[in-house]
């Protein structure tokens, strides 16, 4: 199929199919398109849209965001997980205020400077929210080139991708290009999936090379797996009995940066003891099953190790670190943690 040939039929798809309803398109901006793209990386389209609402009711512009604290950021964020994104959108909004007048930078080079952005971000920030000529690679589009052209292999290979990123470059059209790359990524979304694609229903899919040869489900193929390793801790749930736990805030930094947790402790001698240094009386200690939590590259096993003491007025060495607080969904907390304290609080 001839490169205006797809274009036409990946835009006529979009014209009757292609979704135009969701928070980020309406009244379409650079920054809306940032945050949303952002917060849509790694992360399915129905957990971000309460987010993405909740976010920009609160920032509705660079200018809040970068005015604001990270605490204020981080909260918004608890639970949507991956929380380097926070981070680094925090900051990004800080340099675009104080280098480029408030105002996302209009060119690849710039933008992809930018904390958090890569080329794909940015070349979506471009055409979505500007109405600039720049392609796009999202993983939803990865696997409709991959299979339309039948690309073996992890898409992740940089030689593959290099090939990738060539393709996505010549179909981009110069006119519509908004359009059309929503349309690609609505297509790999909602047609041209992981399992069970739509083949019938496809613009493309009467030349789609890994329909032809019966290898919709080879291409592409999955990234290759390693194990993860496992990472081992015990968790103090401390609280005073009346729905407040001591909680530290953790640095900005790594997984659940910026966030409140519990303290941790490599064994459960070392929570003894930390309680005996504090004068708290841990006889009641409740030993909770294991836990595990996932992130990207690692396994947390944690145990909760729950100590009622009936007052929070005893004191906590390095005081900087903790306070007492009552667990919601407005003080930044990781969600695996906020389940188990309201688990413990009922």
């Amino acid at each position: 199929m001839q490169h205006e040939n797809f274009q036409r039929a990946v835009l006529g798809w979009f014209d009757q199919y292609g979704r135009t309803h969701l928070p980020w398109q309406k009244e379409r901006t650079p920054y809306r398109v940032w945050i949303s793209e952002i917060m849509l990386q790694q992360t399915q389209v129905g957990t971000v849209i309460p987010y993405f609402e909740r976010f920009l009711a609160r920032f509705p512009d660079v200018e809040s965001l970068a005015e604001s604290s990270f605490d204020e950021v981080i909260a918004l964020w608890a639970g949507l997980g991956y929380y380097a994104r926070a981070r680094n959108l925090h900051r990004a909004a800080r340099i675009i205020v104080e280098r480029h007048r408030g105002q996302l930078p209009t060119s690849l080079e710039e933008l992809s400077a930018l904390p958090g952005i890569g080329r794909s971000t940015a070349g979506a920030i471009l055409s979505l929210g500007s109405g600039i000529r720049a392609p796009i690679l999202d993983g939803n589009v990865k696997r409709v080139l991959c299979r339309h052209r039948g690309i073996e292999g992890w898409p992740g290979n940089p030689r593959i991708l290099e090939k990738l990123w060539e393709l996505s470059e010549a179909l981009t059209p110069s006119i519509r290009v908004a359009d059309y790359n929503q349309a690609m990524m609505d297509l790999g979304a909602t047609v041209c999936t992981k399992r069970n694609p739509g083949c019938s229903t496809c613009p493309v899919g009467r030349d789609c090379e890994a329909f032809r040869s019966g290898r919709i489900d080879a291409i592409p193929a999955t990234k290759p797996r390693r194990t993860l390793p496992v990472k081992r801790c015990f968790m103090l749930a401390l609280t005073n009995g009346h729905g407040a736990f001591y909680l530290e805030k953790r640095q900005n930094v790594g997984v659940w940066g910026g966030l409140w947790s519990l303290p941790e402790f490599d064994c459960e001698e070392d929570v003894y003891a930390w309680c005996g240094k504090q004068h708290i009386d841990c006889s009641n200690l409740e030993r909770l099953p294991q836990r595990r939590h996932t992130f990207s590259h690692y396994h947390l096993d944690f145990v909760p190790l729950v100590v009622r003491t009936g007052s929070d007025h005893c004191q906590i060495g390095e005081p900087s670190l903790g306070s007492w607080l009552i667990p919601n969904e407005t003080i930044g907390l990781p969600a695996p943690i906020l389940k188990l304290l309201t688990e413990i609080a009922d």
